[in-house]
């Protein structure tokens, strides 16, 4: 096997806090090393950016790992037929040509001409246990390559969600990356040695990453725009809930809303993102996700539309990364209102949810 992108850039792992993102070409001179962020069994969801401007969010998306491709139902499943992570032996995405990577995925960022970027993080997550045992030293740890450009080690700016439960060995990780996709041409992102493990087991193997972009264009109407994140999991009664408050509204407001969550599996109904203003709740739902299963690996823009990525598969086998349309969830004008994602059966995580509100004027 492949070595690991702790072996690869050979940091050493000690326990000690790390504020900082080290921007470093791979094959450059070697670093000093840098300790890895410290890490919490859950965290609970928080405000992480907040602006209100003309503007929207956007993302880009794809899984790190995928069944092999030996198995004779995999290429079904990859085209988006039922199929759960735990059913399979699984493998490594690998789509570059760097032999030192063991896996890579791509997708692409798409701002509306005149855009200008005013936030951007990176979320990556996964599951450590499966046929092998991955080491958690490489959770806070990823690559990540602009359109065009070369590889740069991203380390967690935060700390980093990492908990043993359900079979599984779940972690979530992120970084700020304005400056790196301000200062991007438009293109493909490439992200690669998310500390995802191969192999099978009942818990199943699942991982992936999300980019999420937040951009101002004087073209657009003025919008609430919000990103949460935490690492929280949704067995059971549990849930993540995001309020919007002091956030004025119009009725019949526009926009979008988007999550990130981690071994959501197809056809386990029970999930649901759900949108409350009023007395009645908006619970979200497009071709691609039904109302009672939106954790059912799928990779969607609103109305269940396939981003562009690479590779594109439609059931990624528990990682989900869905964008949604409001689609009059809020009917009457106000200044608050709750997200609320759950899981009554899927031992899932909750790891992102964002949105983009029209304001009211």
């Amino acid at each position: 096997m492949r070595q690991s992108l702790g072996q690869m850039l050979r940091h050493a792992a000690v326990g000690v806090f790390s504020l900082a993102v080290m921007w470093a070409s791979c094959g450059s001179a070697a670093a000093a090393p840098v300790a890895p962020s410290p890490e919490a069994d859950g965290l609970a969801f928080s405000q992480r950016y907040r602006a209100v401007q003309h503007g929207g969010i956007v993302r880009a998306a794809n899984v790190s790992a995928t069944c092999r491709a030996q198995a004779s139902s995999c290429r079904n499943v990859q085209a988006g037929a039922q199929g759960v992570n735990g059913d399979f032996d699984m493998f490594y995405v690998d789509v570059d040509s760097d032999p030192k990577t063991y896996n890579s995925s791509r997708a692409e960022i798409r701002l509306p001409a005149g855009s200008r970027v005013t936030y951007a993080r990176l979320y990556w997550g996964g599951n450590l246990l499966a046929g092998e045992q991955k080491p958690w030293q490489d959770n806070g740890r990823v690559l990540i390559a602009e359109p065009g450009g070369k590889y740069k080690e991203l380390l967690a700016d935060t700390v980093v969600g990492h908990r043993v439960a359900d079979g599984a060995d779940a972690f979530q990780a992120s970084a700020d990356v304005t400056e790196l996709v301000r200062d991007s041409a438009p293109g493909l992102y490439t992200v690669a040695q998310v500390n995802v493990a191969m192999g099978r087991s009942a818990a199943g193997t699942w991982g992936g990453w999300t980019l999420v972009v937040a951009y101002e264009n004087p073209a657009e109407p003025l919008r609430h725009l919000a990103l949460w994140d935490g690492f929280a999991p949704l067995g059971g009664r549990s849930g993540a809930e995001m309020p919007l408050r002091d956030l004025p509204f119009p009725a019949g407001a526009g926009g979008r809303a988007g999550l990130v969550a981690y071994n959501g599996d197809r056809r386990t109904t029970g999930d649901s993102l759900v949108l409350t203003s009023g007395p009645a709740p908006t619970a979200f739902t497009d071709r691609a996700n039904p109302f009672d299963d939106v954790l059912n690996s799928t990779i969607a823009d609103p109305g269940g539309a396939s981003p562009a990525r690479v590779p594109a598969y439609a059931n990624t086998l528990g990682y989900d990364s869905d964008v949604f349309d409001l689609e009059g969830g809020l009917p009457r004008a106000g200044d608050r209102a709750a997200f609320r994602l759950t899981s009554q059966r899927d031992a899932a995580w909750a790891g992102v949810l964002f949105a983009a509100v029209d304001a009211r004027r």
